[in-house]
């Protein structure tokens, strides 16, 4: 917590090494909760967003005993949102990824593909909050106590909602798997 807080303070003040280290530290965090959200397609843009945002806001960050990460998963759920509302504006045409890339494997990553594809599906159906506490904590790898500041809920409403969650997700995914 030190060595972030330190490295906040140098990227205020306009050390570009340090804000670099932060982007180090918390790119593949934020890049997985973003593809829980939207998906694979656009994910590595929108989180490219959340971190020139960040660049951009560096100057107003002051630390009050939260974790920047905190800040930044603030940062990167608005850009979600930002996102999801123009992608209801557009009209899309799906291009198959897969088709696009080679792999020493098809079958293993088309499964692998298939896996992710029925996780995403699964996690659409449930509540908001509860997408919200699984990006948080496993594609953004929080603690519970992040996890409640960036959600501004106490811990137990996050360790309640995480578990209603995985359990919905559990019958979601066994009931896919029976059909």
């Amino acid at each position: 917590m030190q060595e972030e807080q330190s490295l906040t303070h140098r990227a205020r003040e306009g050390d570009k090494e340090a804000f670099a280290q932060l982007y180090e530290n918390y790119f593949d965090k934020i890049y997985r909760y973003v593809v829980l959200k939207i998906g694979k397609a656009d994910a590595e843009d929108v989180t490219q967003q959340v971190f020139i945002k960040a660049l951009q806001a560096i100057a107003s960050f002051k630390w009050k005993g939260i974790p920047f990460s905190a800040w930044l998963f603030r940062i990167a759920h608005n850009q979600v949102v930002d996102y999801l509302r123009k992608e209801k504006k557009m009209v899309k045409v799906p291009l198959n990824e897969s088709s696009s890339r080679s792999d020493s494997d098809p079958q293993q990553m088309a499964e692998r593909s298939l896996d992710i594809e029925r996780l995403i599906s699964a996690t659409r159906q449930l509540t908001r909050a509860q997408r919200e506490v699984i990006g948080l904590r496993f594609a953004g790898e929080l603690s519970i106590a992040e996890t409640a500041r960036v959600m501004s809920k106490s811990e137990g409403a996050i360790k309640a909602l995480q578990h209603s969650a995985i359990a919905a997700l559990r019958k979601t995914m066994s009931e896919d798997q029976k059909q």
